[in-house]
C-alpha cells in the first residue's frame, strides 16, 4: 500500500498561502508537500509570495511546468497548440492545461490528500478531482469534507451504518449525544434535505460528526480511510476573510501586494481599487477595474496583454483592451467603481474586501486548489 501524500497547492493568493501557514502552524506532525502551477504569466508580487513563504515553512514549493521542454513559457506553448484562440469563462484550456493536468501528474496514482483554502465565509466547491485517489480536505470551514463525502456518509441507505458508528464513539455528555443521536437517525426527505441535517450534526457537535465520518470512511477506498489518524478532526475552527489577512501579518509572509487599495479622485469624490485576485496578470476572470489597476500599475503587462488580442481574439466578450483605457472609458469604469464601493460598508482589513468578495475566488487557480 502507497502512502498516503498530504499535498497543498499555492496559488500565490492570499487563501492558500494562509492556509499554508495556519496547517504549518496547528498541526506541525502533518508532512505537507506543496506545489505551486507557474504560468509562466505571474506578477512579480505573485513569485515575491512565495519566496516568502518558503522561507516562513522551511519546506521548498515545488514549481510545476506544464511545457517542460518547450522553448516557451506554459502559457505560450498551449496559446499556440489552440491557434491564438484566447481562453475564456466558456473555454477554459488554461484551467485544464497549466493546472489541472500538471496537478494530477504530480500526484499520479499515489493517494493524496489534498488541502483546499476555501474560507468558512464562502459559498462554493472547489474543483474536485475525478481521480479516486485524490480527496479533497477544507480546513477553514466547519465542514471540511467534500460534497461527495457528504453524500456517502448522509445517504438514507447508510441511515443504519451512520447511527451505528455514532453509537461506537465516546461522548463525555450522554445527553447531548443522545440528541445527536436523534439527528442521526432522521432520514433525508424534501422536508429535511441533506444541508440541513448536515448543519444540525455540525452544529451540535463538529468534532464528533468529524471523527464519525473518518470512521466511516475505513471501509472506502478514500485516500483518509487508510491512515490511523488525521489530527484535523479535531479543528472545529470557521475561518473567514480578516482571518486570513491577520494569519499573513502575523506571520511575516506578508499579504501580496497587489491587494492594496490604490487611491484615486473623480469630481472630488475619492475611490480605490486593487487587484482581487492571483493567477495570470490577464486573467479573463477580472472585472474591468482591475484591467484598469493593470493599466496604471503595470503598463508594460498590459501592453503585452493587449498584443495577444491581435489575432482578432478577445479577453472581454464585449470590449477590447485598446478600447478600455480611452479616457472617457476609464473615467466610466471609475464611476461605477465608486458606485459599487458606496454600496458596500467600509473594510476591516485595509484591503479592498469588497471587491474580492464579487470575484470566483482566486482565479483559475482557486478551482481546484
Amino acid at each position: 500500500m502507497s502512502k498516503v501524500r498530504y499535498v497543498l497547492g499555492i496559488s500565490g493568493g492570499k487563501d492558500s498561502s494562509a492556509l499554508a501557514i495556519y496547517l504549518k502552524t496547528k498541526y506541525p506532525q502533518l508532512d505537507i508537500e506543496y506545489y505551486f502551477c507557474d504560468t509562466g504569466k505571474e506578477l512579480d508580487e505573485t513569485y515575491h509570495l512565495i519566496d516568502n513563504l518558503e522561507s516562513f515553512l522551511g519546506k521548498k514549493i515545488e514549481k510545476l511546468n506544464a511545457a517542460k521542454g518547450s522553448p516557451n513559457d506554459p502559457f505560450d506553448h498551449f496559446l499556440d497548440l489552440y491557434g491564438g484562440y484566447l481562453p475564456s469563462s466558456n473555454a477554459r484550456w488554461c484551467t485544464k492545461n497549466l493546472k489541472l493536468v500538471p496537478f494530477e501528474g504530480f500526484v499520479a496514482d499515489d493517494p493524496v490528500v489534498s488541502f483546499v483554502a476555501i474560507r468558512g465565509d464562502e459559498d462554493r466547491e472547489a474543483y474536485i478531482s475525478k481521480k479516486p485517489n485524490i480527496q479533497s480536505i477544507f480546513p477553514f470551514r466547519q465542514n471540511i469534507w467534500s460534497e461527495d463525502v457528504i453524500r456517502l456518509v448522509l445517504n438514507n441507505q447508510k441511515l443504519e451504518k451512520l447511527v451505528d458508528v455514532y453509537n461506537q464513539q465516546p461522548s463525555e455528555n450522554e445527553k447531548v449525544k443522545s440528541a445527536i443521536l436523534e439527528i442521526a437517525k432522521r432520514p433525508l426527505s424534501m422536508t429535511y434535505p441533506q444541508d440541513r441535517k448536515l448543519n444540525d450534526l455540525l452544529v451540535a457537535d463538529t468534532r464528533l460528526f468529524n471523527r464519525v465520518v473518518f470512521t466511516s470512511l475505513k471501509a472506502t477506498q478514500y485516500p483518509l480511510g487508510k491512515v490511523e489518524s488525521f489530527p484535523v478532526l479535531e479543528n472545529d475552527e470557521v475561518l473567514t476573510i480578516d482571518d486570513v489577512f491577520r494569519i499573513l501579518k502575523e506571520s511575516g509572509v506578508g499579504v501580496p501586494a497587489y491587494y492594496e487599495k490604490i487611491e484615486f479622485e473623480l469630481d472630488g469624490k475619492k475611490g480605490h481599487f486593487s487587484r482581487s485576485r492571483s493567477g495570470c496578470y490577464f486573467c479573463f476572470f477580472q472585472q474591468k477595474i482591475e484591467w484598469i489597476w493593470l493599466y496604471e500599475k503595470h503598463p508594460e503587462l498590459f501592453e503585452k496583454a493587449m498584443q495577444y488580442e491581435k489575432d482578432g481574439y478577445t479577453w472581454m466578450q464585449n470590449e477590447r483592451l485598446e478600447d478600455i483605457i480611452k479616457p472617457e472609458r476609464i473615467r466610466q469604469i471609475k464611476e461605477e467603481q465608486l458606485r459599487r464601493l458606496s454600496r458596500r460598508p467600509t473594510a476591516n482589513t485595509g484591503y479592498l474586501v469588497d471587491i474580492i468578495q464579487e470575484s470566483e475566488g482566486e482565479g483559475c487557480a482557486a478551482c481546484f486548489i
